[in-house]
C-alpha cells in the first residue's frame, strides 16, 4: 500500500500547486470567475467532463451497475444527453451573454426583477451539491487510510477550498483538467477492462447473471423517466455547469467542446454500469451496493494501479466539488450581497455624485485597484461559502435525500422560465416569478407529504411552474421592449464584442458583467441613458 499512498500524496500535493500556480493568473474578476473566457476546445471539453462527472458518477455509477445491471447507466447517460442538450441547443447563446450567473441571464430576459429569488435557489442548489460532494472524502479516505470520519470530510475539504480559493476558475480549470486525465486512465482504461478480465469476460458475466441484468430498461423506465426529469434538465440550468460555457473563448468551443464532453459522458457511464455488473460477479453479496467500487479496486487491482484508480475517484469528487463551491460562491456575491449592497446604497442620500449605487458604481471605475477588490472579494467568499459546505457536510447524514432536494427545488423551480425567457418572448417578470414560487412551493409540499425520494414531486412541481409560467405571462403586460431589445443584442453577441471591459456597440464604460447596468440603462429615457 505504500506505493498507493505515495500516488494520493503527490496527487493532493499537485492540486494544491496549481492553485498556487492559478492565483498568479487571476488578476480580474472574469480570470477569477470564467478563466477570463479563454478556453480553447480541449481545456473546455475536459474540464466540462470533469465537473459533471463526479463522485456520484463514478462510485455511484458503479453501485447502480452492481444493483441492476448495464441498465444502471441510465443515470450517468441522461446527465450526458442533458450535456448534449444544452451544448447543440442553448451554449452558443449563453457563452454570448457574458455574464457570470443563471440570475444575471434572468435580469437581463426579464428586466432585472427576477433575479433574488432565482439566485437564492440556485445558491441553496449549489451549497448542497457541494456538501454532498463533500462528503464523499468519507467514503474514499476510510478506503485509502482508514480515516475517522469528521477528518476525511475536513482534509479534502480544506484542500478543494484552498486551491479553488487561491486561484479561482483558473486553478480549478487546470485541476480539472488534471483529474480528466486521471480519471480516464483510471476508470476507462485500467479499472474498467481488468473488472471484465477478472469477472471472466462478458459471456461468464451473462453466464452468472440474471438476464435482466443486460435488459436496457431492467432499472424501470420510471426510473428513467425521472433521471431524465432530474438530471438532463439539471444539466440545462445549474449555475456550476453555465459557469463553465461562459469560460469558452466562442461560441464554437462551447458547442462542440460541449458536445465532446458529452459524449464521454455517454461512454462513461456504459463503462460504470460494467464495472458494477463484473463486480456483481465477483462479490455476489456486498452490504450495499455502493461498496462495489471499493471493494473491486483494494481485491482486484495491482499495487499501483490500485492508487491511480482511488485518485480517480478522488478526482471525481474534488472536481464536483470545487465547480459547485465556486458557483456557490459567485451566485452568493454577485446575485445575493451585490443586490443587498445595493439596495442598502439607494436607500443612503446620495452623497457628491452619482445616487444610483449598487452593483452599478462598478462602471465608473476601471482602474486596477478595483479589479483587485473584486477579485479578493470573490475569494473571500469562496472561502467562507466553504467553510460552511464543511461545517454542514460534518452535521449531514442522508447524502442522497440532500442531493434528490436540490435537484427538486431548482429543477421545479427555475427549468420553466429559464428556458421560457430563452424560447418565448412572451415570458414576463411576472411569470417568471410566479413560476420559481409555484414551482418551487409545489415540490417541496409533495416532498414534504410524499417523501422526498418519492417521484411525484418532480413531476407535479414543473407542470405548476409552466401552467403559473404561461398563465401570468398572458395576463401581464409584455416585457418593455428596450429590455428585449437589450436582450436580443446581447444574445446576438453585439453588445461585448471586444475586450473585457471595452465592449463593442454597447454603452461606453459598461464592464463584462455587468447586467444591473444593462437593465437599468435599457429601461432609462433617452435623454437620460448617455449618464449611464
Amino acid at each position: 500500500m505504500a506505493v498507493d499512498y505515495a500516488v494520493i500524496v503527490l496527487y493532493l500535493a499537485g492540486m494544491l500547486a496549481m492553485g498556487w500556480w492559478g492565483m498568479r493568473r487571476a488578476t480580474s474578476k472574469s480570470d477569477f470567475l470564467v478563466a477570463g473566457r479563454r478556453l480553447g476546445p480541449a481545456m473546455y471539453s475536459g474540464t466540462m467532463a470533469a465537473i459533471v462527472l463526479g463522485g456520484a458518477s463514478t462510485i455511484g455509477g458503479v453501485g447502480l451497475g452492481y444493483q441492476y445491471g448495464l441498465s444502471g447507466a441510465w443515470m450517468v447517460f441522461t446527465i450526458g444527453l442533458g450535456l448534449l442538450a444544452l451544448s447543440v441547443f442553448f451554449s452558443a447563446r449563453i457563452a454570448r451573454l457574458k455574464v457570470y450567473t443563471v440570475s444575471e441571464m434572468l435580469d437581463l430576459r426579464y428586466g432585472g426583477s427576477a433575479g433574488i429569488i432565482s439566485g437564492v435557489v440556485m445558491w441553496a442548489y449549489t451549497l448542497m451539491l457541494a456538501v454532498t460532494s463533500t462528503i464523499a472524502y468519507a467514503t474514499i479516505f476510510d478506503v485509502l487510510f482508514g480515516m475517522d470520519r469528521s477528518l476525511s470530510i475536513i482534509l479534502g475539504g480544506a484542500i478543494v477550498v484552498a486551491y479553488s480559493t487561491l486561484g479561482g476558475m483558473w486553478s480549478i480549470t487546470l485541476t480539472d483538467m488534471v483529474q480528466f486525465v486521471v480519471k480516464t486512465i483510471g476508470v476507462l482504461l485500467l479499472l474498467l477492462p481488468i473488472a471484465v478480465i477478472k469477472a471472466g469476460g462478458f459471456a461468464e458475466m451473462k453466464a452468472q447473471l440474471p438476464g435482466d441484468y443486460f435488459a436496457p430498461l431492467g432499472i424501470g423506465g420510471q426510473t428513467v423517466f425521472t433521471y431524465v426529469l432530474i438530471y438532463s434538465f439539471g444539466m440545462l440550468i445549474g449555475q456550476d455547469i453555465w459557469q463553465r460555457v461562459f469560460t469558452a473563448r466562442s461560441d464554437k468551443v462551447a458547442r462542440l467542446g460541449g458536445t465532446a464532453a458529452g459524449t464521454y459522458c455517454l461512454v462513461y457511464a456504459l463503462a460504470g454500469a460494467v464495472i458494477g455488473t463484473a463486480a456483481k460477479v465477483l462479490y455476489p453479496h456486498l452490504g450495499s451496493p455502493d461498496d462495489a467500487f471499493a471493494t473491486i479496486v483494494k481485491d482486484a487491482l495491482p499495487v499501483g494501479v490500485r492508487g491511480l484508480v482511488l485518485a480517480a475517484a478522488l478526482s471525481a469528487v474534488m472536481s464536483t466539488s470545487s465547480g459547485a463551491l465556486i458557483a456557490c460562491a459567485t451566485v452568493a456575491n454577485n446575485d445575493i450581497w451585490s443586490r443587498v449592497k445595493g439596495v442598502a446604497a439607494r436607500r443612503r442620500p446620495a452623497a457628491g455624485g452619482s445616487g444610483d449605487g449598487g452593483p452599478r458604481s462598478r462602471a465608473d471605475s476601471g482602474d486596477g485597484a478595483e479589479a483587485h477588490d473584486e477579485v479578493r472579494g470573490n475569494r473571500l467568499f469562496i472561502l467562507l461559502m466553504g467553510l460552511a459546505v464543511i461545517v454542514i457536510a460534518l452535521a449531514l447524514n442522508n447524502v442522497v435525500e440532500a442531493l434528490t432536494l436540490a435537484y427538486n427545488v431548482l429543477v421545479g423551480g427555475l427549468l420553466v422560465p429559464i428556458l421560457g425567457g430563452l424560447l418565448w418572448k412572451r415570458g414576463t417578470a411576472a411569470g417568471a416569478l410566479a413560476s420559481v414560487a409555484v414551482g418551487g412551493l409545489t415540490v417541496i409540499g409533495l416532498m414534504v407529504s410524499l417523501g422526498v425520494l418519492a417521484n411525484e414531486p418532480i413531476y407535479y412541481g414543473l407542470i405548476a411552474s409552466l401552467v403559473a409560467y404561461v398563465a401570468v405571462s398572458l395576463a401581464t403586460p409584455p416585457t418593455d421592449a428596450a429590455v428585449l431589445a437589450a436582450w436580443r443584442a446581447r444574445l446576438s453577441g453585439h453588445s461585448h464584442g471586444g475586450p473585457e471591459g471595452a465592449p463593442d456597440g454597447g454603452p461606453e464604460g459598461e464592464p463584462e458583467g455587468d447586467t444591473a447596468g444593462s437593465v437599468a440603462r435599457a429601461l432609462r429615457p433617452p435623454s437620460a441613458a448617455g449618464r449611464a
